[in-house]
């Protein structure tokens, strides 16, 4: 049984480098880049954790309000590549220097239904590094034990068929005490269950379902553009 302690070794074999050929990296002009960091929080007794964020409320954000890495679009003035990107938001969002942010990889691009693609760069951070949330952005910063994410029992999916094709959308409902919850759904919920697959092997789809991926919007798209 793995003990989920923080093994950067480990790890970084098991994924990708961002430049990597083998990895899915998702182009399509009708929908926005972007990228988030995946943050982990290392401890050397107990099991790491996810850096998660709970967006303000905004007028005109499509992610208002709902947990998420951090992380936002590229900017082709500001970003080299979606590592500065993922770094760049990290900033200011969390306060984070980039330079304390240890990159592990990466692993395959995302999509979200309100039509973002998502490059997701695996970093690391001490314990002891200080987070100061940016007000505007970020209502709350949330750490969430990996633990939590692996254990089978806590996550949940809503399935359905899109033109013939088995659609697996995943949840997680995290009660840290009593009357205290976050929901982590979408794409942050299949981030996690990817990496979880990726890493360690550990399966929480749905056998027989997939992702919904860019073509599935293409109908909705075609008719927005009339």
């Amino acid at each position: 049984m793995n003990d989920f302690i923080f093994n950067e070794q480990f790890i970084s074999e098991k994924l990708l480098s961002y430049n990597s050929e083998s990895r899915l990296c998702l182009e399509d002009e009708n929908f926005t880049k972007g990228a988030v960091v995946f943050l982990i929080i290392t401890y050397t007794k107990k099991p790491y954790e996810l850096v998660l964020i709970r967006r303000t409320h905004r007028d005109g954000d499509k992610h208002s309000g709902e947990m998420s890495f951090p992380g936002g679009k590229f900017e082709e003035t500001q970003d080299k590549s979606y590592i500065d990107t993922a770094l760049r938001e990290s900033e200011e969002e969390l306060g984070i220097p980039r330079q304390n942010i240890q990159i592990l990889g990466s692993f395959d691009d995302h999509i979200t239904p309100k039509l973002f693609i998502i490059t997701p760069i695996v970093g690391y951070i001490s314990p002891d590094q200080e987070m100061v949330k940016q007000e505007s952005e970020v209502k709350e910063i949330v750490k969430i034990p990996i633990t939590f994410f692996a254990n089978k029992d806590n996550y949940k999916e809503r399935t359905y068929l899109l033109h013939g094709n088995k659609i697996a959308v995943g949840k997680y409902v995290y009660r840290p005490f009593i009357g205290k919850k976050y929901i982590i759904f979408g794409a942050t919920s299949h981030l996690i269950v990817h990496y979880l697959e990726k890493v360690y092997n550990l399966r929480l789809m749905r056998s027989g379902y997939r992702r919904l991926n860019c073509e599935d919007f293409k109908v909705r798209i075609r008719k927005n553009q009339k």
